[in-house]
């Protein structure tokens, strides 16, 4: 019998080798994406952006100046958003609204071009998150009741204007410390990965999944994507998740439902405790993303059921006229 000690340690080369060339992809994404949002945040333009939002803060119940938080999560991720709620006078009831949209919607460029580039169309992933939180935080806002849409009274506090180059060191520290996150992480997952495929165990995990699979609306086959998706996220968990969505050489059939669900609902651990310091209520946090994913994933089969229902008709029609 081979030693256990053989293939482990052949494990944890392979996992490292992939878990590089992962983090690698990852850093072409986040660092160029993160920089621009940098400059951007720091020259004002986000802040004077926020008249252009007005209606549509209107319509899901929040005041103008909640366009910050939303843009600054929908570039950048939850830990901007964060940052910017905590110095605004948000009401707690506007602060669960603002959590319900971005746990939805956010790092919209960067984790849409994850999906595009493991089998969903980067357009398509962006729009279901948009329309989903907006929708979501349209019920939920209803649901709370009129007072989250009242506007706030005195103005935003403008923060003092740091230098250039001491803000942008500030960012080049706060990104290498996320670069080492990233990088332990995409490590971790690639040899979790390769422990459960060397020792036969994604079987049997995914027969403890599947009952739950089916009342998301996924295939069996996309098990693991999805729960790499919930328990990691989209960008830490991205490296995974392409290079699975390739080697199991998955069906866009397979693939589009399972991005409509990850991309509603994802990173169910620690994405929504981080809203929890700012006494937001947890069911807010779990459970309005979570049934808008099952709504919208069973949405996208049904209209799928219906375009392969209606084109024998067309077909059966024109050739018809064509005798």
């Amino acid at each position: 019998m081979e030693p256990i000690a053989k293939p482990l340690n052949t494990i944890l080369q392979h996992s490292a080798a992939k878990g590089w060339q992962g983090f690698v992809w990852m850093l072409k994404i986040i660092l160029p994406v993160s920089f621009i949002t940098f400059l951007l945040d720091y020259s004002g333009w986000l802040v004077s952006m926020d008249g252009l939002l007005e209606p549509l803060m209107g319509a899901i119940h929040l005041p103008a100046m909640a366009a910050l938080p939303l843009l600054a999560g929908l570039l950048t991720g939850i830990y901007g958003a964060i940052a910017a709620m905590s110095v605004l006078p948000f009401t707690v009831d506007q602060m669960t609204l603002i959590a319900v949209f971005l746990l939805i919607a956010h790092s919209l460029i960067q984790e849409g071009l994850v999906q595009h580039q493991s089998g969903c169309p980067a357009w398509m992933a962006t729009a279901v998150r948009l329309v989903a939180a907006v929708l979501t935080v349209a019920l939920v806002g209803w649901i709370i009741g009129p007072e989250p849409s009242q506007n706030l009274s005195g103005a935003p506090t403008v923060p003092t204007q740091v230098a250039f180059w001491p803000a942008m060191k500030g960012w080049a520290a706060a990104m290498a410390w996320l670069s080492l996150k990233i990088l332990f992480i995409i490590t971790a997952l690639m040899i979790f990965m390769e422990i459960l495929n060397q020792y036969r165990l994604v079987e049997k995990l995914m027969r403890f999944i599947e009952p739950f699979l089916g009342l998301l609306g996924l295939d069996r086959h996309v098990g693991m994507l999805w729960m790499t998706a919930a328990v990691f996220g989209i960008t830490y968990g991205s490296a995974v998740i392409v290079a699975e969505a390739r080697e199991r050489g998955l069906s866009p059939e397979q693939l589009k439902p399972l991005h409509v669900s990850i991309g509603i609902n994802h990173a169910m651990i620690e994405d929504p405790s981080l809203f929890l310091p700012l006494g937001i209520h947890p069911f807010w946090l779990w459970i309005p993303r979570l049934v808008a994913a099952v709504v919208f994933t069973h949405a996208y089969l049904l209209w799928g059921w219906v375009k392969k229902r209606r084109r024998p008709i067309a077909v059966s029609t024109a050739s018809v006229d064509g005798r």
